[in-house]
């Protein structure tokens, strides 16, 4: 082999990422790279389906849990730490494995994150106000008016991401998603792309299934001890808020659990959104034997 490799794991949630990585891993004698952003804070583990411990016993993980959801940590933190960990890994390994569904994460390792025009802080004060006055559904509304190309990419339910997206749109007066996709920043390593993906209903019924295991391993009480730091950015995510308005009198449980399943799966429909432009990956149906995977894998490698 003449070059290193990341052989980056991507597809939906609750398609079976972690599996296929840790076989991987153990199969190239290699350590994972979690880009999961949902997995960094270790006071969130059931919501946001954190590896067992015997799945982070079974190859060296890294970027899972290691940060507070009282530390701010950015994408463009993640792509200098993940560069810089890469840059360890590859003096011992030839092969990397990188997992996750969060997209922007991915992309912002391997081909690195867009440059973005410098915008007047007031613009998103205006826009966190109209947060608190109007509520997201004005952000979304406006994102929607603005951009709709971004608005159909991204989690509206996000108001982190609304307020980015939107604080671009007006402050240089382009959409958002024009500054998306420039040419890919040169990295000391090639990238193969391996995608899992299954029939739309698989993935929903799978999505529906993994929440009542993560209600009966005991989400409702860790979103509870939550609770209180709800305005925190990392908590702005699905399996959480749900369960807030619940907590809150607004909701009941099982409509909140509905709202959770729900929502997954409008989740998973963005991800399927923002791989599927990506040309690169190879796409394996979920349940494709491994030794087919490492088959193809095999016959890209130098």
């Amino acid at each position: 082999m003449n070059s290193n490799y990341l052989i980056t794991i991507i597809g939906p949630t609750a398609i079976g990422k972690t599996t296929l990585s840790i076989k991987l891993a153990s199969y190239f004698k290699t350590e994972i790279i979690s880009a999961d952003s949902r997995q960094f804070y270790k006071e969130m583990s059931i919501g946001t389906a954190v590896p067992s411990k015997e799945e982070l016993a079974a190859a060296p993980h890294h970027f899972i849990q290691h940060k507070s959801i009282f530390e701010n940590y950015s994408v463009g933190n993640f792509e200098k730490d993940a560069l810089k960990k890469l840059e360890e890994l590859f003096e011992k390994n030839d092969v990397v494995i990188m997992v996750g569904g969060s997209g922007l994460y991915v992309d912002a390792v391997v081909k690195g994150l867009d440059e973005f025009p410098k915008i007047d802080a007031t613009i998103r004060l205006q826009l966190n106000q109209t947060l608190e006055k109007e509520g997201i559904s004005a952000l979304q509304d406006k994102l929607k008016e603005l951009d709709p190309d971004y608005a159909s990419k991204v989690d509206l339910e996000n108001p982190h991401r609304l307020i980015r997206a939107l604080e671009i749109c007006i402050g240089s007066g382009i959409p958002y998603s024009s500054f998306l996709d420039n040419p890919k920043k040169k990295r000391p390593f090639k990238t193969i792309k391996v995608g899992l993906t299954a029939d739309r209903e698989i993935v929903y019924d799978r999505i529906n299934q993994r929440v009542d295991i993560m209600i009966g391993e005991g989400l409702i009480e860790e979103a509870e001890t939550l609770h209180k730091h709800k305005e925190l950015n990392a908590l702005q995510t699905v399996g959480y808020k749900e369960l807030f308005n619940f907590f809150e009198g607004k909701w009941d449980k099982d409509f909140a659990i509905s709202e959770i399943k729900k929502n997954t799966r409008r989740f998973a429909k963005r991800q399927f959104t923002w791989f599927k432009k990506d040309e690169a990956i190879l796409w394996f149906d979920y349940e494709q034997h491994i030794d087919t995977i490492l088959e193809k894998i095999e016959s890209v490698l130098d």
